[in-house]
């Protein structure tokens, strides 16, 4: 079994900051490419930004200069450091990561985890 445990959310005010947190664990045998996609109310769930194995980044626009993506590939973690907070960043968000597993006999498929709330108000 894979599973991937986000955590970090929470109520900050406009201009705040807020680090979340992203662990997989089970049988893995690598991961590729990992990422947050978040969700607000009464709107599709969209890419917030991504990061390869190799620490190639890339981000949605409304994000750049505010959030930073990384990832411990010994701790098999991704986080999303995110400052300046606006009331528009408010939304779920979703850790993803593809990755291989003996389960599924090393094909490469996509893992989402269960989300976590962040709201930017005063």
């Amino acid at each position: 079994q894979v599973q991937l445990v986000e955590s970090g959310g929470g109520l900050v005010q406009p201009g705040g900051s807020l680090r979340l947190s992203c662990a997989a664990s089970g049988s893995i045998f690598s991961i590729n490419d990992m990422g947050w996609y978040r969700q607000a109310p009464g709107k599709q769930r969209e890419l917030v930004a991504t990061i390869t194995s190799g620490g190639s980044t890339n981000y949605e626009d409304s994000v750049k200069g505010r959030f930073t993506i990384s990832r411990d590939n010994a701790k098999k973690t991704v986080y999303l450091q995110m400052n300046s907070l606006k009331p528009e960043d408010t939304a779920v968000y979703y850790c993803n990561a593809e990755l291989l597993s003996i389960l599924t006999g090393l094909v490469p498929l996509h893992y989402w985890g269960q989300g976590t709330q962040v709201t930017v108000s005063s």
